[in-house]
């Protein structure tokens, strides 16, 4: 994300115009003895690392290395201990001609996708600590990998070093660029499929890398406003599948979005209703979708203010994080341009902030399909949002929907930091985002729509309240969007409050745009 605002930001701040890395992937067949660059990267696993009485390893491949550079690798491995444990690695600096170093990457006993993604973050990780500007891979075995696997194995080892290359610098006054500038892949097979879906990976980390860039920016800079200018630059440059409309204020008052804008009101920076809709080139349309993201591009609580430890108020910059997956999600699609799919990306834009126009506790509310809500919570703010959102979704005529929120801290309080808790009433379409979650490797899990505790939500004077209490948030909070979806459309609610930041390392991770991706391409027509 580029944003060079002529008008000054608070606190005068600009994020820099960093480009992201650009890495050239290539599939070969050369033995990987014959290869010559920076780094030789080799993914073991612990079978793989099995010695003779004389310490030699006993693998193949490994064998041929080792012989070719005089005994070393089986040394080095012996010295450091390298068992091939998930998360090891050995560099070991080479003499002569061929690769300058070998590096051994632990795979633990098995290979699943996110062991394969975490191989390429080491060897990215390594390829910034060595300053490599080219590397290969290989595996030690390859057994068991059918061709369509070792597709899946590349992709996912790309996507590791993209992402693992990738640093969100934008705000530091100083930042190195990345040295790596192409990878080989040695026994992963060569041909159109491979390329493809290399391609298609590269797609996809872009609209990650858009997610992670939105999701980091200060509210001081990311305002509704400017979420708006960065779908407005997806459309620009994919103008021949995507077209948008901003709504203002006064044309979200015609569309009656009263739960919306009652949620926008305290603020000095005015709300942006963002729609941004993909068409295919050409063909039929088959299905019709609706993507939509919570937007609060920064969350005070309202009244009900944040307070005490534990409330991340720090933090909620990142309140909008449904938004950035949908908008991420809608950047790789712009590129991989699947057929015969319609998808709408909706996100009601806002802020949620303190001032005498704001939302006062015990307010009544109306939505744009004329129910009523008291606001016994003004820090329950985003499911208001969201309501008049899938309101205005289901009026495009969508089959499905699928809504994406950081919306309870209960469902980091059930679930953790890395799970994403999946809410629907259609087993159909639980089936089809868990199992794109699945392929795009990330963690969902369904939990229940239990109706009985609806009557928490019940309220005295309007149609309902905006909240039920602590029992059940996550529950309640997705028993509330409910309320506000036509019953013929397919509706599924992500809360993604947990994986949306990752606290380790103090940064966004783009969650949910591979997945978003997936479900997308697996409702076209190919």
């Amino acid at each position: 994300m580029a944003h060079a605002l002529a008008k000054a930001t608070l606190g005068l701040t600009l994020p820099a115009q960093i480009d992201p890395p650009k890495i050239t992937f290539a599939a070969k067949e050369i033995d990987s003895v014959e290869w010559k660059g920076d780094m030789l990267a080799v993914g073991i696993t612990e079978k793989d690392t099995a010695k003779s009485a004389t310490s030699k390893f006993q693998n193949p491949i490994l064998t041929k290395l080792d012989s070719q550079h005089g005994g070393l690798l089986s040394q080095v491995s012996t010295e450091e201990d390298f068992t091939g444990k998930t998360g090891q690695s050995a560099i070991v600096r080479l003499p002569g001609l061929g690769p300058k170093r070998v590096g051994l990457f632990g795979l633990g006993k098995c290979t699943p996708t996110s062991t394969h993604r975490s191989l390429g973050e080491s060897i990215a990780s390594s390829a910034k600590a060595f300053q490599a500007n080219h590397v290969a891979i290989t595996l030690a075995s390859f057994e068991g990998l059918t061709p369509e696997l070792k597709l899946k194995a590349a992709s996912a080892i790309a996507t590791g070093i993209i992402l693992g290359t990738y640093e969100d610098n934008r705000f530091k006054s100083e930042s190195k660029k990345p040295t790596l500038k192409s990878v080989d892949f040695l026994g992963f097979g060569v041909g159109p499929e491979l390329e493809k879906k290399l391609k298609y990976t590269e797609d996809v980390c872009t609209g990650v890398v858009l997610g992670k860039e939105l999701v980091n920016s200060p509210a001081n800079v990311l305002t509704p406003e400017v979420l708006a200018e960065e779908a407005e630059k997806i459309a620009s440059k994919y103008k021949d599948v995507f077209t948008i409309k901003i709504l203002d204020t006064e044309k979200c008052k015609e569309l009656k979005m009263g739960s919306y804008l009652g949620v926008a009101a305290a603020s000095a920076n005015p709300p942006k209703f963002i729609h941004l809709c993909y068409k295919p080139p050409n063909g039929s349309i088959k299905k019709k979708l609706a993507l939509v993201g919570k937007g609060l591009t920064f969350d005070s609580g309202g009244y009900n203010i944040k307070t005490g430890v534990g409330c991340l108020i720090e933090l909620m910059k990142f309140d909008m994080g449904g938004s950035a997956a949908v908008l991420g999600a809608a950047k790789a699609l712009g590129q991989i341009k699947p057929p015969g799919v319609e998808v709408h990306f909706i996100v009601a834009a806002c802020e949620n902030m303190i001032s005498g126009t704001g939302m006062r506790p015990g307010d009544i509310v109306t939505a744009s399909n004329g129910k009523t809500i008291e606001v016994n919570n003004t820090d329950a703010e985003g499911r208001l949002t969201l309501a008049d959102a899938l309101v205005y979704a289901c009026n495009q005529g969508v089959d499905k929907i699928v809504d994406l929120a950081t919306l309870t801290g209960a469902c980091i309080v059930a679930l953790g930091p890395s799970i994403a808790g999946v809410f629907t009433q259609s087993d159909e379409l639980a089936k089809e985002v868990v199992a794109a979650s699945e392929v795009a490797g990330e963690k969902l899990w369904r939990m229940p729509m239990e109706e009985s505790y609806w009557e928490m939500m019940k309220s005295g004077v309007a149609d309902m309240a905006n909240s039920g209490g602590r029992q059940g948030g996550s529950i309640l909070a997705a028993l509330f969007l409910k309320q506000f979806v036509d019953e013929k459309v397919e509706w599924l609610h992500i809360d993604m409050a947990g994986p949306v930041w990752n606290d380790k390392k103090k940064t966004a991770t783009g969650f949910a745009v591979p997945t978003l991706v997936e479900w997308v391409v697996s409702n076209s027509s190919t």
